[in-house]
């Protein structure tokens, strides 16, 4: 019999993409397996079974596929948090700075109610930048984020670091040393 995979063992590693010096950690491979999605999907909800969720939120675009998949199972609504220009509705945004340049993501402004409690999904957590942008959308709402779940921690960019000195919880599946 083998041994009992786990989800770090479904996620290959392609050197030098999109920079060279870059070693990309591609979950495509997970959710191509019906075995590892499940995994990982019963994984990244596992702590929060049993805690007042009205909403989870996913970051464009893996954390659609995973939110979508945590929403479903938890029967609750999602929240896609998109690139500035692709949600149809009014919307809020926010900026927030990548290696070497700007990007800004969105909510629509009528998807929380105050006092609503969220938990963000997202594939991978590097420098955090993304993630902080999507807590600070749902609290400009008044919504509370009662907890950040990724599948993949770079515990050497410090988004982990950043999002715990914001006073979130933050989950992750496994972790990769470097960039």
């Amino acid at each position: 019999m083998s041994p009992s995979r786990t989800v770090q063992d479904y996620i290959r590693t392609i050197p030098d993409f999109p920079h060279e010096g870059i070693m990309f950690r591609d979950v495509t491979t997970l959710f191509l397996d019906p075995r590892g999605l499940r995994l990982a999907i019963d994984q990244l909800l596992a702590p929060y079974v049993g805690q007042q969720i009205d909403k989870i939120a996913g970051l464009e675009a893996r954390g659609f596929i995973l939110g979508g998949a945590v929403a479903h199972q938890l029967s609750r609504g999602f929240i896609p948090i998109r690139k500035k220009g692709k949600l149809p509705g009014a919307t809020i945004e926010q900026s927030y700075t990548l290696e070497y340049a700007e990007a800004t993501v969105e909510i629509h402004d009528d998807c929380l109610q105050p006092g609503e409690k969220v938990l963000l999904v997202d594939d991978l957590l590097a420098t955090g930048g993304t993630a902080e942008a999507g807590i600070k959308l749902i609290e400009q709402l008044g919504a509370e984020v009662i907890g950040c779940a990724f599948v993949v921690d770079l515990p050497d960019l410090g988004g982990r670091k950043k999002l715990e000195a914001m006073g979130q919880d933050v989950h992750t599946l496994t972790a990769f040393e470097g960039d």
